[in-house]
């Protein structure tokens, strides 16, 4: 029996976007580590070591899952080989109004404008110290993806960030600097040479060794996805992530289209491109996102040049059941 597809994601696909996915994390939350194995099986073993960790399998969870860290050891009992957590800023905020997250499941996709919602980065990083102390801490690499605080202008957001990364520091075994959400205004503009810099330095001054990665938007021209390459080697960067969501809704019925970055199926195409080109100009370390619906999609990233993938979209359809399919 495939109990995701058979019992649970009937559950969750009856209730709205947003309302499953909070059930979903409380009953991870809930449920002993040990349950969720005896249910899903086996955690899948292809280790591979990148930025001196070792990640027991290549399959990860990406960020917008588990907003405030909040499951932590759940993700590694269902399979996952490194967890990214986030993303967090240093400013605790609703995010954008209800609703924001919304289904399309004849395009295998989502769309959502959540706007970085999360309790801030001083809660989440007691919840994990808490956690740390407790001796469950989960024995995947764990990743923690910082934003910018919706209220702190472009001006200000290398300092934002900086809160963010001090506070959480002790916790993460890479981190990550998202600038590409299209859901918080005038995000994308940190994409700039300049400003991405002085974000990358700022926290470099703080923690040089730690691994520290962008996240970048797939809707960036072929040039400035070159430029952003450049730009990641000349400040030592540990890697990047390709890609976040997409402001791309072509394949969305347009009486049924919502404001929001795009997933799922419709994202792969371009999101492989941006990593191909990426591959083409760097040897930096890339962890592949977007569009990941099956083992054949993970492959033609890896294929493509990734050394790692993550799942968020390709996880709520099919389940627990995906990361063993691309680990097979």
């Amino acid at each position: 029996m495939n109990l995701y597809h058979q019992l649970l994601r009937p559950l969750f696909f009856r209730l709205p976007a947003e309302a499953a996915h909070n059930l979903a994390i409380l009953g991870l939350r809930l449920t002993p580590p040990y349950l969720l194995r005896a249910a899903f099986g086996a955690t899948p073993q292809k280790p591979t070591k990148l930025f001196g960790l070792t990640f027991p399998n290549p399959v990860g969870l990406a960020a917008g899952m588990d907003k405030n860290a909040s499951a932590l050891r759940a993700w590694e009992a269902l399979g996952f080989g490194f967890v990214e957590v986030g993303t967090i800023t240093a400013l605790a905020q609703p995010g954008n109004p209800k609703p924001r997250c919304f289904r399309y499941l004849s395009q295998q996709a989502l769309i959502n404008r959540m706007g970085f919602n999360n309790a801030g980065a001083s809660v989440a990083a007691e919840r994990l110290a808490r956690q740390k102390a407790s001796g469950r801490w989960p024995r995947v690499p764990v990743g923690i993806n910082i934003g910018k605080s919706k209220l702190t202008p472009n001006e200000q957001a290398a300092s934002d960030y900086a809160t963010s990364y001090k506070l959480l520091l002790p916790f993460g075994d890479y981190f990550v600097v998202n600038v590409s959400s299209p859901n918080t205004p005038n995000l994308r503009a940190l994409q700039d040479r300049d400003s991405l810099a002085e974000i990358i330095r700022t926290l470099k001054r703080i923690n040089n060794i730690k691994p520290l990665l962008v996240k970048i938007a797939p809707d960036l021209t072929d040039e400035a996805v070159r430029d952003i390459a450049a730009l990641a080697e000349s400040e030592h960067l540990a890697g990047l992530i390709a890609t976040n969501t997409t402001l791309d809704h072509s394949s969305v019925p347009k009486d049924s289209d919502q404001l929001g970055g795009l997933s799922g199926t419709p994202l792969l195409q371009r999101s492989t491109e941006v990593l191909r080109i990426l591959r083409s100009a760097t040897d930096l370390p890339i962890i592949a996102s977007g569009g990941i619906m099956d083992a054949a999609s993970a492959h033609e990233k890896l294929e493509a040049g990734a050394n790692l993938v993550q799942l968020y979209t390709g996880f709520v359809y099919h389940g627990p059941e995906l990361i063993r399919d691309i680990v097979a």
